[in-house]
């Protein structure tokens, strides 16, 4: 419905400024017309301009330029449909001179006005039915286009957005049940409270983080859930520093965004050295966070295989932060720096 009623509007307006250029036009003419001029000059070449913008609008410019790109034989069917419709009305005129061709000068007399004359006046008048019938069907088909473009943008993004969360899921799920299954083969007493946390944590991820945004502060508990989830796995214990800063509350931020930052820094670096730690520091207001992971590098621990995690966010941040993010990446020989700010 919405979208039927723009053009409707438009030729409304368009019609509704044309009868009221009529009124005003009929109650500044001084000369007395009778009901026979009245029907000839606003009904019979009423219906004739109508008829000449709606065969342009859904005749020729559809068939001749937007099907068949025919642009010449539609500068032809322009002018033909101009003079026809212009020789119709001039031999209207011509059989009912005294009603069309007679009028009332400046100086009050009668006087005639001759049959070329009325004929171009006719052309100009068809002309710009014509150009107006021209304007408003462009208008009205490039604004239907950029639409469809929106539209078909929009669904384009949803889709890849849905794509890349489909593969971060079991990109997490496949590291932490090899994380778990290290603990059941080594039989550690840590495997069960290993399991409740995944379990936990799969529940944020399936049921609630199917939603646009979701509040920073569930971000930040899941953020926290994992960290607790992979300490499990270390028997010597691992070193993190979570710090928080600033109002960390109901801001909305896109769900999962964080959290391959973090599990970069389990996977690559070095969490069980108390003088370096992995440092995670979140501060955030409402209008803008700002998040960083520093890790010391394990120089034996390789990824043949490359992960998908970092380049996954980073195009979902250039899909739903677009222009509205700054992430700095700094690989040195000893840390890696991730420092990701976000317009929230």
């Amino acid at each position: 419905m919405k979208q039927s009623r723009g053009p409707l509007i438009l030729h409304a307006i368009f019609w509704g400024v044309i009868f009221l250029f009529i009124i005003v036009v009929s109650m500044l003419d001084k000369e007395v017309h009778t009901t026979k001029d009245y029907f000839l000059s606003f009904f019979v070449f009423g219906i004739l301009n109508v008829s000449v913008f709606y065969i342009n609008y859904i005749f020729l410019i559809p068939s001749l330029i937007k099907k068949r790109k025919k642009y010449w034989l539609y500068i032809i069917s322009f002018l033909l449909l101009i003079v026809v419709a212009a020789f119709v009305k001039t031999v209207i005129a011509v059989l009912n001179p005294d009603e069309l061709l007679h009028y009332t000068n400046m100086e009050g007399k009668k006087a005639e006005m001759s049959v070329n004359n009325f004929a171009l006046n006719r052309v100009f008048v068809l002309g710009f039915f014509l150009v107006s019938s021209c304007i408003i069907k462009f208008t009205i088909d490039w604004f239907a286009s950029e639409r469809i473009q929106r539209n078909l943008e929009s669904e384009r993004r949803e889709m890849e957005l849905q794509f890349l969360k489909s593969q971060l899921n079991p990109h997490f799920l496949f590291n932490s049940l090899n994380n778990i299954y290290s603990l059941a083969y080594q039989k550690s007493d840590k495997t069960a409270d290993a399991i409740m946390k995944l379990s936990e944590i799969m529940r944020y991820m399936i049921y609630e983080s199917n939603t646009p945004t979701v509040a920073l502060s569930k971000e930040v508990d899941y953020l926290t859930s994992y960290i607790e989830l992979q300490k499990i796995r270390f028997k010597d214990g691992a070193y993190i520093e979570l710090t928080l800063n600033g109002e960390i509350d109901n801001q909305k931020i896109v769900p999962l965004m964080l959290i391959s930052f973090v599990e970069n820094a389990f996977k690559h670096g070095v969490v069980t050295d108390p003088a370096e730690p992995v440092r995670i520091n979140i501060i955030a207001n409402q209008k803008i966070l700002h998040f960083s992971v520093i890790n010391k590098k394990n120089q034996q621990n390789k990824d043949a295989q490359g992960g998908v995690g970092l380049t996954n966010v980073e195009r979902r941040l250039q899909l739903v932060y677009p222009e509205r993010y700054k992430l700095n990446v700094v690989n040195s020989a000893t840390h890696y720096t991730c420092e990701l700010m976000i317009d929230i």
